[in-house]
């Protein structure tokens, strides 16, 4: 059950930040409504992220920065074979990129500094997660 709380936890709270992100980026680019969007298949996408609880725990002891390469690594797999197997089951990718530094489409270079911070920033959700005096 803890295992499920925690999916749903770290699903609709990765839609959210997808959401502020995405109307951070339309406001930079002079669209003052900041609409913000995503899509609602990301939800199991980054549920997944409950998952990456252990390892969190097993590199707790290295510097920020490799932990930060480590989790940037393992969330460019997930979105790559994710974006594929949409593609492959779908038709298409809910995303494409097509800037110069994309990968097939299914993820880009350009987005390392914001994986490499989220990945970080899991950490955080995860420990405040556990110090909750209810569990979840």
């Amino acid at each position: 059950m803890k295992i499920l709380k925690r999916f749903l936890i770290y699903g609709i709270i990765g839609l959210l930040l997808e959401v502020v992100y995405t109307g951070l980026a339309s406001l930079l680019k002079g669209d003052f409504s900041m609409h913000g969007f995503t899509f609602l298949v990301m939800i199991p996408i980054y549920g997944l992220s409950v998952f990456l609880e252990p390892l969190h725990t097993l590199v707790r002891p290295y510097h920020w920065s490799i932990r930060g390469l480590t989790y940037l690594s393992i969330i460019w797999m997930i979105e790559y074979s994710s974006g594929f197997i949409f593609a492959e089951v779908l038709g298409s990718s809910p995303w494409h990129y097509s800037d110069i530094l994309n990968i097939n489409g299914y993820i880009t270079l350009r987005m390392a500094p914001e994986w490499f911070l989220a990945g970080l920033g899991f950490e955080f959700l995860h420990d405040f997660l556990d110090t909750l005096p209810f569990k979840l």
